[in-house]
């Protein structure tokens, strides 16, 4: 599958719709672009390049084309770069020719998402690089920016990663505020088993190793250890049976990455991914 079809494979359905919804209103939001209608008329063409100006993995070209397909007039998109492929500094990665307003209307929206997406590809590609041959899968999580929460967990798949739940529909997952109010894992997963029929998997947040063995004995498929000290982890892990995946969460960094996978979990989950990663710097400048 190359890395065009995951991008149509991964926006569809509700997906697209909120990627449309997300384009309209960040158009919207730049409101009417009083200069470029001064100073160019409608018929006015011009040809624009886009470019990376430092290393990343490239994360949301055809996005550029969803965005001038919201516009009025003709403009057409050359990809010079491949997506989800590293790109180098000053590596033109999209020609635009076509409407000299609906470029310059569409500059920024598309440099701002492209930079965005890029970044989180860039910086999850860092962490994959911290995984290599060790098996352990990576996630993304929920602590993603308002509104983008789709096409930031796509940019996590280009990075090499993988995602956890893209929303509270797409799985049950009891974490501590769920388990601190009902009173225990076990009256909360009972309250779950109770309520749906057939019970999809359950995966429970554990903060304590007693924890872990109370969540083994509910029967889950899947025990999230999060915010353990390295001690804790090792004692829990010890825990859980080969039929129940385990994933470890909480402040994991570059910096701890490899020694949290040494302890051989099936999943390392952090909202760095999305939450720390920079902004990737790129412009667009039209050629005379």
């Amino acid at each position: 599958m190359n890395n065009f079809t995951i991008f149509s494979s991964f926006f569809q359905g509700k997906a697209l719709l909120f990627l449309e919804r997300i384009i309209d209103l960040a158009l919207e939001e730049d409101g009417q672009d009083l200069t470029s209608n001064a100073v160019f008329s409608q018929e006015s063409n011009a040809q624009a390049v886009i470019l990376a100006k430092e290393s990343c993995i490239i994360a949301g070209l055809p996005i550029s084309e969803l965005i001038l397909a919201r516009l009025p007039g003709s403009t057409e998109v050359s990809f010079l770069a491949t997506e989800g492929i590293r790109a180098e500094p000053g590596q033109r990665i999209i020609s635009i020719e076509g409407s000299t307003r609906k470029i310059l209307k569409a500059e920024r929206i598309i440099l701002n998402l492209l930079s965005r997406l890029s970044g989180i590809a860039t910086h999850t590609d860092l962490y994959c690089q911290k995984l290599k041959g060790t098996g352990v899968r990576l996630l993304d999580t929920r602590k993603t920016s308002p509104g983008l929460r789709y096409p930031e967990k796509y940019a996590v798949l280009l990075g090499g990663g993988e995602n956890h739940r893209l929303n509270l529909e797409n799985m049950l997952m009891l974490k501590d505020n769920h388990i601190d109010q009902c009173g225990s894992i076990t009256k909360a997963v009972k309250a779950l088993r109770q309520t749906y029929s057939p019970c999809p998997d359950i995966e429970v947040e554990c903060r304590t190793p007693q924890d872990v063995e109370e969540a083994v004995k509910t029967k889950v498929q899947r025990i999230m250890l999060d915010n353990m000290s390295m001690k804790q982890l090792e004692k829990s892990l010890s825990l859980i049976p080969s039929n129940i995946e385990s994933e470890i969460s909480g402040c994991i960094t570059l910096d701890n990455i490899e020694k949290i996978a040494s302890l051989k979990p099936d999943f390392v989950s952090s909202g760095a991914l999305t939450h720390s990663a920079k902004h990737i710097d790129m412009s667009m400048k039209i050629e005379v």
